[in-house]
């Protein structure tokens, strides 16, 4: 027999909303009530959602910009630098080989073009993109089209009733558990 504890029971919690006002109110109850574990799905970007969901923290995305810009600049000059002292030319003058002055169109260019992939790339790490394994509950389509949602994945069993409570007074238009979350595809 194992000596590890059990986990919890977990189960499925999903609310969907009409109204953006509905939607937030039901986000600020369940912050000011410490339950934590879910996640919004809306049908468009709203800054609204993101100040009360991040509570005004900026996105970390800016940390994968910086990076990539750096890595950028330090390529560019790499880049510039390296070939001109692997293929050196007859300076006139006493010009120095590497020169900074004639590199910085090149490491500006590779700054913004390194910078602006890392911040692709952020932005598909940080959104969860591709969404193949999202959980069946985030997949429904009302959330592209016109509904706001929220979505526990693992709520715990025992505070279930609390959570449908808060999210039902609310204002949800709906509130699901267990596989009645999960969104089935119609079979056409």
């Amino acid at each position: 027999m194992s000596t590890a504890a059990a986990a919890p029971p977990t189960t499925r919690i999903k609310a969907v909303y009409g109204h953006l006002d509905l939607f937030l109110t039901a986000v600020d109850r369940l912050k000011r009530a410490g339950i934590v574990g879910w996640e919004v799905v809306s049908p468009l970007p709203r800054h609204e959602i993101l100040d009360i969901v991040y509570e005004g923290r900026p996105s970390p995305v800016r940390w994968w910009t910086l990076t990539g810009a750096v890595s950028g600049l330090v390529g560019g000059f790499l880049l510039t630098s390296l070939t001109a002292a692997q293929w050196p030319m007859i300076n006139p003058g006493g010009k120095p080989v590497v020169a900074l002055p004639a590199y910085a169109v090149i490491m500006f260019e590779c700054t913004i073009l390194i910078g602006a992939l890392f911040t692709g790339l952020g932005m598909v790490v940080h959104t969860g993109l591709p969404g193949f394994f999202l959980d069946k509950a985030l997949q429904d389509p009302r959330f592209s089209d016109d509904k706001f949602g929220i979505v526990f994945t693992r709520a715990h069993a025992a505070d279930k009733d609390r959570i449908v409570k808060i999210l039902a007074d609310a204002g949800a238009l709906e509130v699901a558990t267990g596989d009645d979350a999960i969104y089935e595809v119609p079979n056409a």
